[in-house]
């Protein structure tokens, strides 16, 4: 069964726009592609800081995180090659339009009446 945010877009706002700008060929329409969600940690405050991180990515998400390694030495920052700095999730198609009406509906508004 296909998102309810997604069934919206395809059945409303893709003739709605069609319509207004005028396009000839459906492909011309803007769509979503895809959404990443990204996580950056410093692991060198906390031994499990990364694990932590990537469960918390994973039940946001509901996808496994890839854990992001760094790709330069940087002295200044403690930093070495190959040391876990963060982790990132990419979504698409019906696991995007989930987590965008998920995020639309029930996570951004209340921050919204939380922020003064």
């Amino acid at each position: 069964m296909k998102a309810r945010l997604y069934n919206k877009y395809v059945n409303e706002v893709v003739p709605a726009l069609k319509e207004k700008h005028k396009f000839a060929n459906v492909h011309q329409i803007p769509r979503m592609v895809k959404i990443v969600v990204n996580m950056g940690v410093s692991a060198s405050l906390e031994k499990n800081a990364i694990e932590d991180a990537a469960k918390d990515l994973a039940l946001i998400t509901g996808r496994k995180p890839v854990i992001s390694k760094s790709r330069h030495n940087i002295a200044n920052f403690k930093l070495r090659l190959g040391q876990p700095i963060g982790c990132r999730v990419t979504l698409r198609r019906d696991a995007m339009y989930e987590f965008f009406d998920r995020l639309v509906a029930a996570a951004l508004p209340r921050l919204a009446a939380a922020s003064p």
